[in-house]
Parts: C-alpha cells; sequence; structure tokens
C-alpha cells in the first residue's frame, strides 16, 4: 500500500480525489488538507510516501511547498495546466494527473508510483523537474494573438490585448478591463493565464491578471501583500497576494 497525502485548495477537486485513491485499494491515506500552511506541517511530520500535490494555490504554490520540506516524497502532480507546460513532467518521468482527475489516469500514476517504491524503476529528478516547469510556464505562448473575444448574444466584439489593464474574475465571471469599460470573456482566469504572454501579463491574485505595461504604482500592505495601482483615470488599486509579490516584483526588474 502506498502511503499517501492530498493537497488541493479546492474542496470538490480533493474530495474527488480522496474517493478514488481509497476505491484504488492501493493506497493508504494519511491526511490531506485545503490549506497549504496546514499542510506544509503535516507532510513534515508524517512524512508520506507521496504527495498528491496541486499546483495553482492561495498562500502557497505546490513549487514553494515543495521547497520548504526537508525530506521530499515522491510527488504527483494535480493540475490544469495545458499540454505545452506538462512536457517537462514528461520528460523527467514525474506524473501528473489533469483535473478533472479520470481513473485510467490516477491507474497510470499509482502503477509508476508502485515500480518506484518497489526499486523497479529510478525515483524521478524533482529538482530538474522544478526547474523545467517554470522555464515551460515562462515560455510566451502568444505567438500572433493580439485580441480577445468578448461575446453578447450574437454579437462578438474583439478586444486589443494592449488595451485591457486587467483581467479579474467575480460573481463566476471574467471580465478584461479597458479604461473604457469591461468586458466579458469567456475564459476563466487560468485558462487565460496559460494564453497570454508572460511576458505582457501576470497573475497577482487568484482572482486577477494584470497588464505590466499599466502598472504605475506599487506599495505595502498588510500581512506581506501589496497594493498595485494601475495608469487608469479612476487610479484603479488591485491587492497583490502574498504568494504573487516575488515573481511580481520580478517582472517589473526591482
Amino acid at each position: 500500500m502506498i502511503r499517501a497525502y492530498a493537497l488541493d485548495d479546492e474542496p470538490l477537486a480533493l474530495r474527488r480525489l480522496l474517493r478514488m485513491l481509497e476505491a484504488s485499494g492501493r493506497v493508504t491515506l494519511e491526511g490531506s488538507s485545503t490549506d497549504p500552511v496546514k499542510a506544509l506541517e503535516e507532510i513534515a511530520r508524517i512524512r508520506p510516501q507521496v504527495l498528491f500535490l496541486d499546483i495553482q494555490m492561495p498562500e502557497m504554490t505546490g513549487f514553494q511547498l515543495l521547497e520548504q520540506l526537508d525530506r521530499q516524497p515522491l510527488v504527483v502532480f494535480t493540475t490544469a495546466y495545458d499540454q505545452y507546460a506538462l512536457r517537462a513532467f514528461e520528460v523527467n518521468s514525474i506524473d501528473y494527473l489533469l483535473k478533472p482527475v479520470e481513473e485510467a489516469h490516477l491507474d497510470r500514476a499509482l502503477a509508476k508510483l508502485e515500480r518506484v517504491l518497489a526499486g523497479a524503476a529510478p525515483a524521478p529528478p524533482l529538482g530538474e523537474l522544478l526547474a523545467q516547469m517554470r522555464a515551460a510556464l515562462a515560455a510566451p505562448r502568444t505567438e500572433g494573438v493580439e485580441r480577445i473575444a468578448s461575446r453578447t448574444g450574437e454579437r462578438v466584439h474583439f478586444i486589443e490585448l494592449a488595451s485591457v489593464t486587467h483581467f479579474y474574475a467575480e460573481d463566476k465571471l471574467t471580465f478584461a478591463a479597458t479604461t473604457e469599460k469591461n468586458w466579458v470573456v469567456d475564459k476563466t482566469i487560468t485558462e487565460l493565464e496559460q494564453k497570454l504572454d508572460p511576458a505582457r501579463f501576470v497573475r497577482v491574485h487568484r482572482s486577477t491578471l494584470v497588464n505590466l505595461a499599466f502598472v504605475d504604482e506599487l506599495y505595502p500592505w498588510f500581512g506581506g501583500r501589496m497594493i498595485l495601482r494601475l495608469k487608469t483615470p479612476n487610479k484603479t488599486e488591485i491587492t497583490v497576494a502574498r504568494e504573487s509579490v516575488r515573481e511580481l516584483k520580478e517582472r517589473l526588474g526591482i
């Protein structure tokens, strides 16, 4: 039996994964959480053989959590990232599960884990994987894409990305904000993050992507967060999540 711990900030996704792991009859669940800070302490104490780990979480990403562990377990990532970014996983024989997790893919991951734990296959080089994954996620993915569509009934309006100050999610909808108005777009924030050029747009919060060309000011806020002010007529202010501060500063060259 594989001794495992599961971490995903989405309760529904976590419950689905736990049900599937229990139903497999191949895993002993030694803990689970939707809170990465709590999970970090539990993983260090429990020392599971395998960690089923979400990548994009508030407060702490999956990458950041792994960097803080003294002892690295085997890792199976659960993620919504596209196939382009996931090539890095395949190169290093680390498995990954695209959400929503499918039974056949979970069986594949468990079979790989069993081979590694039995000594029939080498443990994957996690450090190398993380470096390649970051490089893959940072690679431009928007060659030739300069507009995004907003659909209202039968009418489609095309918005120039250069005019979008930021994208934000609110009331189960995603909006492209411009200096003139806000347009509803048929993409989630995660989908936009994968699609847009990371040299131009950066995710500063779970629900917000910002166009770096419109950043005017940045100043500290409570709890390690920051406030970002945009070059808009109303001086729009956006909260930068603590886990996004470092990346934003790097993108801004500070």
